[in-house]
């Protein structure tokens, strides 16, 4: 017998989202896990980081 795992109503919602229509749920949540690479929390430089801050100012004084 296989393992069984819970999720939320809301979670699988979302996994089926992701689904492939040719893949089982089992060969999504292996690609999830071995393909997709984690955040990298802090990836960006000072200087990336102040350019993303001042493009999203920009972006919302075009909405004032």
């Amino acid at each position: 017998m296989s393992p069984c795992i819970q999720v939320s109503e809301d979670t699988k919602e979302l996994l089926e989202r992701l689904k492939r229509d040719d893949e089982t749920f089992d060969e999504l949540l292996h690609r999830l896990a071995s393909d997709e690479q984690p955040v990298d929390i802090g990836a960006w430089s000072s200087e990336e980081a102040e350019q993303a801050r001042e493009a999203v100012r920009r972006s919302r004084e075009g909405f004032r």
